[in-house]
């Protein structure tokens, strides 16, 4: 079941990934857009629960990056360079700071400010 678009090439990106590597709001940020959708009634409990458990086991083993003064001063750097919410420059300032060797996004400016940001990026269809 494709909960998302671009969510079944994301989690082949995320398998066959040696690492993963995610921003500390990460998964509160999908649970909260998954929990307005419950919500919103657009999302029934069952279809939540399965979402939240798949979420959890695919980053059981991730890497969880902090909000560091690295990650912040990276940050500001992003917000300076490009046109992206506070959020989404948190995610790709940590994954600069990271080392990460892709980065993956579905939003379209996020991507370009972490190509800006040196990263090399994936966009998926979203």
């Amino acid at each position: 079941m494709q909960f998302e678009p671009g969510s079944e090439a994301v989690e082949h990106l995320c398998l066959s990934a040696s690492e993963l590597g995610l921003c500390v709001t990460c998964v509160p940020e999908i649970l909260s857009a998954m929990n307005r959708r419950l919500r919103e009634r657009r999302l029934k409990r069952e279809h939540y629960r399965l979402i939240k458990r798949h979420l959890l086991e695919d980053v059981a083993d991730a890497t969880i990056i902090d909000l560091t003064p690295a990650v912040i001063a990276a940050t500001v750097a992003v917000l300076e360079m490009s046109t992206v919410r506070a959020a989404d420059a948190m995610h790709v300032a940590a994954a600069s700071v990271w080392g990460a060797e892709l980065f993956v996004s579905a939003d379209r400016q996020q991507c370009a400010a972490a190509r800006k940001a040196g990263l090399a990026v994936k966009p998926v269809s979203g």
